[in-house]
């Protein structure tokens, strides 16, 4: 298979750049030549964000095109354009945030969406472009040929989003940890690797259409994926993390927003939590999706994380990830009569 990657070499793009290579794939990237190219591909340089910023070698095709653009839809639509007729199908990774809100728990790709940006507009809204890119890539590909990977929660190493980096440094750190209940809170997101090789199986199997690709829902909880934290990171061992599980009303009360300071989590019944934890994924499940144990994510990150010092990139389009420690002892302190920081006992608590 020959595969061009846009971009090919921050998280997502760049797992499925490894991916490919792994099954023997001969892998293109184009980029703008900012980040080292994965070993083994070949590397065009060109701006698609510029006036006729690609310039593609003469004859060169591809059997698909991979995409994870998630700005002004206009890059979409001209990188769509270029390639049509030099590519058999085209793949975009779009995002679950396309649904026009709040999507009620268990909805499929039918569910109602918001109104795209233009396929040739510049920059609107997250949801509103991501919605426009995935109208560019079927405006120029046809619904036959594209495939729209409606992505929700990624985790995984090369993350650059700071929301399982900031888990694991957090933990690492030790001491009682602000951990936001309830335990069992069922979770679902998608490992890159995994959104990845399901990629390159759609476009073996050539399938088409929109899919929603997270883990099937309960796949993890926040307990499990905490308690991986804490054993990835060794702070299971004396004088190591402690995870208090905290009420969701307390963590409410005390003006913490979910999903931003205390990462991937949610609180239950709430239209965040069938948004961001509730998608039907029988479609994706059906045309090949296989999750890993969130165990084998948690660790593989944190080896990476630890590669790096401990210092994860950082998308600069995206939101800080996080809890204040002082705002987390404050807390804990109200709630459970201990303050934060490091040190402390290690264990969980129900």
């Amino acid at each position: 298979m020959r595969l061009l990657v846009l971009g090919g070499t921050e998280f997502v793009g760049r797992a499925v750049v490894e991916a490919a290579l792994g099954r023997g794939w001969d892998v293109t990237v184009l980029n703008r030549g900012r980040h080292a190219p994965v070993p083994g591909t070949r590397t065009l340089i060109g701006d698609r964000t510029a006036p006729e910023g690609i310039d593609l070698p003469s004859g060169a095709e591809w059997d698909a095109v991979v995409d994870t653009w998630s700005s002004a839809p206009r890059a979409v639509h001209e990188a769509a354009r270029l390639l049509r007729g030099r590519a058999r199908r085209y793949v975009y990774v779009s995002s679950c945030s396309v649904y026009a809100w709040a999507p009620p728990a268990g909805y499929t790709e039918d569910a109602p969406l918001v109104e795209g940006a233009a396929p040739d507009a510049d920059a609107t809204d997250y949801a509103r472009d991501k919605r426009g890119g995935e109208l560019a890539a079927v405006d120029a590909f046809g619904a036959e040929h594209s495939v729209l990977v409606r992505a929700g929660l990624i985790l995984g190493p090369y993350e650059n989003v700071g929301r399982l980096p900031w888990w694991l440094n957090r933990i690492a750190r030790g001491g009682p940890v602000l951990a936001p209940g309830p335990r069992d809170l069922p979770l679902q997101y998608i490992d890159a690797r995994d959104l990845a090789e399901w990629i390159l199986g759609a476009v073996e199997r050539e399938v088409s259409g929109p899919f929603n690709l997270i883990s099937p829902q309960g796949h993890a909880t926040m307990g499990e994926l905490l308690e991986a934290c804490v054993r990835a990171t060794g702070a299971d061992s004396a004088a190591g993390a402690e995870l208090r599980w905290t009420e969701p009303k307390i963590v409410l009360d005390a003006g913490i927003e979910p999903w931003t300071q205390l990462p991937a989590w949610v609180p239950p019944g709430s239209d965040l939590h069938d948004a961001l934890h509730s998608a039907d994924v029988s479609r994706a499940v059906a045309a090949g999706l296989s999750c890993r144990p969130v165990e084998e994510t948690v660790a593989d990150t944190w080896r990476w994380l630890e590669s790096l010092g401990g210092v994860a990139p950082q998308r600069p389009d995206r939101t800080v990830k996080g809890l204040d420690p002082e705002v987390e002892a404050r807390v804990l302190a109200a709630a459970h009569g201990v303050g934060g920081g490091s040190g402390g006992v290690s264990g969980t608590t129900p």
